[in-house]
């Protein structure tokens, strides 16, 4: 093979490698800071339920299964979450208010570190 046709061959192959690399990425879902989302989680309404099938969304106050694909379904769960903290959280001063669906304060959770403030900024948007 000549120098040009290798150097194809190895490009594509490289190209596809990143691509690779780029989709798996992307499937990932956003870390999240251990000990504020460990103390929230006991708030948030969506639990992971194994099925044969795969993994199903459940909504805690509705009871409504989703069932995303498998590829997805962690990408849908981080999703849903964000959309409740959207409309559920509060930050003030160092505090994080947790509220219902009537916007009445359930409980208050005191954020410790700025690490804990920088994922509630850039998970939940707040």
């Amino acid at each position: 093979m000549s120098n040009a046709k290798k150097g194809l061959f190895f490009g594509v192959i490289f190209a596809f490698f990143v691509m690779g690399f780029v989709a798996m990425q992307r499937a990932l879902p956003a870390s999240k800071e251990a000990g504020i989302y460990s103390e929230l989680k006991a708030y948030i309404p969506y639990t992971l339920e194994k099925k044969v099938g795969g993994l199903a969304i459940i909504d805690k106050r509705t009871g409504r299964k989703e069932t995303p694909s498998a590829a997805e379904v962690m990408l849908r769960l981080d999703e849903l979450e964000q959309q409740w903290g959207k409309d559920h959280l509060q930050v003030v001063d160092n505090h994080l208010i947790v509220l219902n669906d009537l916007n009445q304060s359930i409980v208050k959770i005191f954020i410790k570190t700025q690490e804990e403030r920088l994922f509630l900024k850039q998970f939940f948007g707040i």
